[in-house]
Parts: C-alpha cells; structure tokens; sequence
C-alpha cells in the first residue's frame, strides 16, 4: 500500500483511540501495580492524555521496579509531560534523575532537553532556556553520524538548533545567536543537507534585516554563490541551496523597508480603496492568492481565524489577486472573472476586503510572485515579514509573526 499523509493521520487517530480504550480497561484493575502501571502510563501516553500518563508513570516510579529500562522510559516520558504542562523546573529535575542511571539514551536527552527549553521559551524565562537548547542541540550533533538515527535526527537536529538560535537572540546576545546560526550551516554542510544548509541561512539573513544590519544582510546574500561553492562539494546539492535562496532575492530586498502603496487596482471590495498609509497604527496582513491556487485555499480557514482573534487589537488582511484570464484556464474577459473571485469570496465567507489588480505589478513589488505569499507590515507601515507557501509550520510562523508585532507598539 502506498503512503499518503491522510492513512497515517488515520492510523494515529486509531492508535489514540485504541491506546485510550485500553487504558480504561487496565485502570478499572482493582489494584493494578508494577508493570501494570507503566503500561497504563504508557497506553495514556500514546492516547494523549497528560494527566493519566503524568500520575501512572509517578507512581510507577515511586514502588519497587526491577526494570532499569523501563524506569527510565518513564523518567524520559515524565519529564517530557511535565514540560508541556508548564512545569520546567520540575522537568529539569527528572532529567537530572535521569542522567545518574542507567541506561541513558541520547535520544531520550534530546526530546527531554528540548521539550524543557521550550517550557522555558513560553514562559519567557530565556535566560533559564539557554543551557537546555545548548544541549539539545550538542547532543543531536553527535547523534547524526549515526546513520541509523540520521532522517529523523536532521529534524531534531534543525529544531534544537533554532532552539538555541532563539534563546540567544532572546536574551540578545546577537553574537552567540548568529554563531548558533553559522554553526547550523556548517553542520548542515558536513552531511549535504540542502533544507537544513538553507534555512540557516534563510534565518541568518532576516536575523540581521531584524536587527537594523540591513547592508551586512544583503552582503551576505550577495556573497551567497561563493560560500555555497566553498561549504558544499555536492554540484547538485549546490545547485538546489541556490535555487532555494535565488526565489527569495526580491523578498530579502523589501524586508525592513517601508511597504510601497499598491499600483494598477481595479476593483477593491466590498468596503472601498485604502492607502497603506492610512492603516498606520495597525498590523497589516496582505495575503497575495488566487481563486486557482489550492494552497491558498487551503490557508483560508486561519486566516478567517486570524482576522476574528486579533482585529479587535488593531489587524487587518487585505487579499490580493489579479486577474490571469485564459492563461489559467479562467474567463478571457476582466467582467467574468471578477464575478468568479466575487462569488469565491462569498462561498468562501471570506471577511475582509478584497483588492482585484490589473497586473502583476504589485506582486513584483512585494517578491509575490509564488502563492500564496504572506507579507505582514507592522505599525509603522514596514515589511516585517514575507513567505511563500503553505504548511502547519508556515502558518504558525505567520500567526507568531502576528502576535509579536501586535505586542509591539
């Protein structure tokens, strides 16, 4: 049977569930103990409840156990739950527990490490989240020559790496947040890893355009054919390293400038025509998307969501689109079409403002030539943001984009 992403959200949801029916059997035991109880933590672990895994496997730990491996799967797992639940501190402490027995697994390190630098990151204790992503991150460094572990150790490898990244750049130590960055790269480059070589320095680049070092950032770019050329041996790994960062030239261009006023807009509805000048004072999302773009389609929903929790603290979308006629298989004529992006907008319900342009202009302007794109410009009226694409982790960068530049004033 062929894989597809929908039979295993399938087969997760029927693990859930099985795992969560099961449990209930065994916790209806009179008076279960020992193995019984690490199993039932374990069957709450897998059906996703926190609380159930977090008081089976605390009580496993606290009786008699002759299982070294077990106890400390429970530790690993126990501290990984208490970490979601907000509790770093005590994470921090099982995984000291952790490391005085034996056997200890790296991997175990990692997602404990991880998970408890992250608790620190929600509650914005960086300072504390430093030394825990630091050794994440150590830890999955030296996992990845293990061949074994190498397709699963690059994610959490990039994760724990970011990890670090934004502690230091939390705590503003740029030196230590560019070097977590360059060092990224450099591992990157070891194991020829295209994805991982160019979102390091995808950061890198919009870390310094953040930072107000908006020169030093597009020399960096400028120069990216030759370190490519020196960091990598591969000429095919090359060559997708700079196919990835040649798309994103425009977009590097208009980030931290002030956002240019739209040009050649034929209709604007169902409010009328605004200047972004005049939203200065508010985050402004503009969402460049088509009717024929099923990415665009598929990022609709949060945006709708979007626009209901955050319009009340000063955000506004505006959905750009143009019309493409026959060379998309729409309409010839400008009248036709626009009735299809009206009566989209409608089924769609969705509920801000739409701009319809003539040409292509503004999305030349803005590095919008791929959709969806999402450019978000804060209060000021400056680009502060501008990706390609959709997916989870896209659409949770562009919600945490939000937010932070709604905190701003």
């Amino acid at each position: 049977m062929p894989f597809s992403s929908s039979r295993l959200d399938a087969l997760l949801s029927e693990q859930k569930a099985l795992a969560a029916h099961n449990a209930l059997r065994v916790g209806n035991i009179k008076s279960p103990e020992g193995d019984d109880i690490y199993y039932l933590g374990m069957l709450h672990w897998l059906a996703q409840n926190l609380d159930g895994t977090r008081e089976s496997l605390t009580k496993y730990l606290g009786g008699p156990s002759d299982d070294p491996g077990k106890a400390q799967t429970a530790r690993s797992i126990l501290s990984v739950v208490l970490s979601k639940q907000a509790k770093p501190d005590d994470a921090a402490k099982l995984l000291e527990d952790y490391r005085k027995h034996e056997p200890g697994k790296p991997t175990d390190v990692i997602r404990m490490t991880a998970e408890i630098a992250k608790a620190y990151q929600s509650g914005k204790e960086f300072a504390k989240m430093v030394p825990f992503a630091v050794d994440a991150y150590e830890t999955a460094k030296m996992m990845v020559d293990d061949a074994s572990y190498r397709v699963r150790g690059l994610d959490e490898l990039l994760d724990a790496g970011m990890l670090v990244f934004e502690a230091y750049r939390d705590t503003h130590d740029t030196a230590r947040a560019e070097a977590a960055l360059d060092d990224m790269r450099a591992v990157a480059a070891k194991v020829n890893a295209a994805g991982f070589y160019y979102y390091a320095g995808d950061q890198k680049i919009k870390y310094l355009i953040e930072t107000g070092r908006k020169p030093e950032a597009m020399k960096f770019y400028d120069d990216i054919d030759a370190t490519i050329n020196r960091d990598i041996k591969v000429v095919s790994i090359r060559e997708d390293i700079r196919r990835r960062f040649k798309v994103r030239a425009d977009q590097y261009r208009i980030l931290g400038e002030k956002a240019p006023e739209f040009v050649g807009i034929d209709v604007w509805f169902p409010g009328k025509p605004e200047l972004l000048s005049s939203l200065k004072g508010k985050v402004v999302l503009l969402d460049f998307w088509a009717i024929w773009c099923v990415p665009c389609i598929e990022a609709m929903p949060d945006l709708k969501e979007w626009h209901e929790m955050f319009a009340k603290d000063g955000f506004e979308i505006i959905g750009i689109t143009r019309y493409y006629g026959d060379s998309e298989g729409l309409p010839a004529n400008k009248k036709d079409e626009l009735a299809l992006i009206k009566a989209f907008r409608e089924k769609h319900k969705m509920p801000y403002d739409i701009a319809a342009a003539l040409d292509q202009r503004n999305q030349l302007a803005y590095g919008a030539t791929r959709l969806p794109t999402a450019v978000i410009l804060d209060r000021k009226g400056v680009v502060r943001f501008v990706e390609s694409g959709t997916s989870p982790q896209r659409l949770a960068q562009i919600e945490a984009a939000i937010k932070k530049l709604l905190e701003e004033k």
